[in-house]
């Protein structure tokens, strides 16, 4: 019999975390024949996820540019894809989330008639500008799948408000539960020099990440000052703050928290590092989407340093809370959880909304179905 070709296409490291899982659980049905193409959107954070993985890519399109723009990622991989579609001629491709190597890849794979299942589908915010261009990139993602693997319920709501088919939605859980299911151990070391450096011994350490096009300039100046107000406060709290490698981002962090001993200033970690760093904070402090669902899973409460999320099923749960860009208010916030154990209680206890380790699985037997390979449907997450 002829096996099922399906192609799942990502490009940055967030995308591979969460693909990851989905690629080995193809790899276990005989039937399909996954072949893996990586566009390269973030060359260096995408390799780290893949060595991690031990995913060898069958395609790598390497598009990344120094400094590249929205245009040229987009034009780049549209030009590179096209050719790459019209050789394989998958039956059907998968892509990941909001970035826009998942939507220009739709947009290939439409160009070419070849079905397309979206995974991590339904996350809005209903800003068209926030966060930019994610929320588009996933908006118009969802106009040409064919196939719509939604996490939660509430993102299952947002695909029916917008007429797309019930049928063709599935709801599945998140497939960064199931990845953290092998990254995080007890025993584990971190494979950072710059990690292993810093004295955790006695400390309640705060992970912080924030990078967002949205924060640059006075939102996250206004993020770094609270954090310098919060370590002024706490004398056994410790801040790592993981800087991304954009400049305007790296500029801010240094010039305002360079100087502060509580405040550990080091590179963008790999996945594994990330994750077990996560499940030795005492809180985190993000404007990422994906910590946002990790942190959960781990029993770590979240602010969330946006004034927005599309990932409201945890602000409802009660694992996360929307701390705004404010100095007072992300101040204020964090201090709730690091005088009041109850309140932190509350927050680490909360039912984490996005999976059970299964999803992957799930969006597997859907499209075996779809495709006529399994008589029943998935049970839904």
């Amino acid at each position: 019999m002829k096996k099922l070709k399906i192609m799942p296409i990502f490009g940055t490291r967030p995308d591979a975390v969460k693909m990851a899982p989905l690629v080995r659980e193809l790899e276990r049905h005989p039937e399909i024949k996954p072949v893996v193409c990586v566009t390269a959107q973030h060359r260096q954070m995408l390799d780290q996820v893949l060595d991690i993985f031990r995913i060898k890519p069958d395609i790598d399109l390497d598009i990344m540019l120094q400094k590249q723009t929205l245009e040229q990622v987009a034009a780049r991989t549209l030009d590179r894809l096209s050719d790459v579609l019209e050789k394989e001629k998958p039956d059907m491709v998968l892509v990941h989330g909001d970035t826009s190597t998942c939507f220009i890849s739709s947009l290939a794979a439409f160009y070419k008639k070849i079905p397309i299942g979206h995974v991590e589908a339904g996350l809005r915010t209903f800003d068209k500008y926030s966060p930019f261009p994610e929320e588009m990139n996933r908006k118009l993602t969802g106009a040409l799948a064919d196939l719509h693997f939604a996490p939660t319920s509430s993102n299952r709501a947002n695909l029916l408000n917008e007429g797309i088919c019930p049928d063709k939605i599935y709801t599945t859980g998140n497939t960064v539960i199931d990845a953290m299911q092998t990254t995080v151990m007890d025993d584990y070391v971190f494979s950072s020099s710059e990690l292993r450096g810093i004295p955790l011994e006695g400390k309640r350490v705060i992970t912080v990440t924030a990078h967002r096009r949205e924060n640059l300039g006075h939102p996250l100046e206004q993020i770094c000052h609270a954090i310098n107000d919060i370590t002024d406060r706490y004398d056994d709290v410790c801040v790592i703050y993981a800087v991304h490698l954009n400049p305007a981002v790296r500029e801010t962090a240094f010039r305002l928290l360079g100087s502060n001993p509580e405040v550990h200033l080091i590179d963008p970690l790999d996945v594994q590092d990330m994750h077990n760093l996560m499940a030795r904070s005492y809180i985190i402090m993000t404007d990422s989407g994906g910590l946002q669902e990790e942190a959960p899973a781990l029993g770590k409460p979240v602010l969330v340093l946006r004034k927005e999320t599309e990932r409201p099923e945890a602000v409802e749960a009660g694992t996360v809370r929307l701390a705004g860009i404010e100095r007072e208010n992300i101040t204020a916030l964090a201090s709730q959880l690091l005088d009041d154990q109850t309140e932190y209680d509350k927050m680490a206890r909360a039912v984490n909304p996005y999976g059970d380790g299964r999803a992957s699985e799930r969006i597997v037997h859907a499209i075996l179905y779809e495709f006529g390979m399994r008589n029943d449907k998935p049970a839904e997450f």
